[in-house]
């Protein structure tokens, strides 16, 4: 009965929180639950980001029981990465799926080592990975030495902002964007901007935070988001800020089938997505024709 009369405290704040913001005009946009102008957002995200970014890998692991680990797993195998690609993974500061993709193509060369005709293919493969906050690409950076990938030429960092890309049209073979692509001012510009650096046949996929339907699962995530992980930023990296917008940027962001048909109206085919933990997760994946 307590959790129940808890969660009904928050399903009414959140929903009055959500009304409030539901108010935005033309030149604002929603931080989390709050309003903001549409020029201040980008400076706001990057603040969060660089106050976590030394954080990064722990609070994943404590947020979400490790379970991150495996999204970005299953992310990369419904990518289906190969040798010689040309990838882009946006938002990918830490170099968590880069890495992923790396060691896909590896195996798969380890598999086909004795065929010669696959000599070289490791030194043609690229893989860019493009973040908007700095912080985020020096954590990814140093893990890459650690990792003994800190001169390997396959891997490429580029600071760079999602809606306005600096890579070529029809250059990339695939595209990611894991837990980003809700802090961004303009989700359509960056879905617009996926597609066109895509070559035709390349696929974009995006893992992200999204939308829990069963409702008794609904209550116990939601009191979970806004009671126990904020308190966990604030134990573990001193911040509790930070982390009590990542959660309300969860309840922002298109449900499922909106965040889908934004994708095929950005000119994606074939679109689809893949509910992980009952739809605390998604992965949605679009192919340009």
């Amino acid at each position: 009965m307590a959790l129940r009369l808890v969660t009904n405290n928050f399903r009414s704040k959140i929903s009055s929180m959500l009304s409030s913001a539901s108010l935005l005009h033309s030149h604002a946009t929603s931080f989390g639950f709050k309003e903001v102008r549409e020029e201040e957002k980008s400076q706001m995200v990057g603040k969060v980001f660089s106050n976590v970014a030394s954080n990064y890998d722990i609070m994943n692991d404590l947020m979400s029981a490790g379970l991150h680990r495996l999204w970005k797993d299953r992310l990369v195998s419904k990518l289906s990465p190969f040798p010689g690609m040309k990838h882009l993974d946006v938002a990918g500061g830490t170099g968590d799926v880069a890495f992923r993709i790396l060691e896909s193509i590896s195996s798969i060369r380890r598999r086909a080592l004795q065929d010669p005709l696959n000599d070289g293919l490791q030194e043609e493969t690229q893989i860019y990975v493009c973040d908007i906050n700095p912080n985020m690409l020096n954590v990814g950076k140093k893990r890459a030495v650690e990792r003994g990938l800190g001169e390997d030429k396959s891997l490429t960092w580029v600071q760079g902002d999602a809606e306005v890309l600096s890579f070529g049209d029809n250059s990339m073979d695939g595209y990611t964007i894991a837990f980003g692509i809700r802090n961004v001012t303009h989700i359509e510009k960056v879905l617009d901007e996926a597609n066109r650096v895509l070559k035709r046949g390349g696929r974009f996929l995006c893992l992200e935070l999204s939308h829990v339907e069963v409702p008794v699962f609904k209550e116990l995530y939601d009191f979970y988001s806004f009671s126990v992980i904020p308190q966990l930023g604030e134990l573990v990296a001193g911040d509790r800020e930070s982390y009590q917008y990542l959660v309300e940027s969860i309840r922002r962001f298109p449900p499922q089938e909106k965040f889908a048909s934004m994708i095929a109206e950005a000119g994606f085919q074939k679109v689809e997505y893949e509910n992980l933990v009952g739809g605390v997760v998604a992965i949605h994946s679009g192919l340009k024709i």
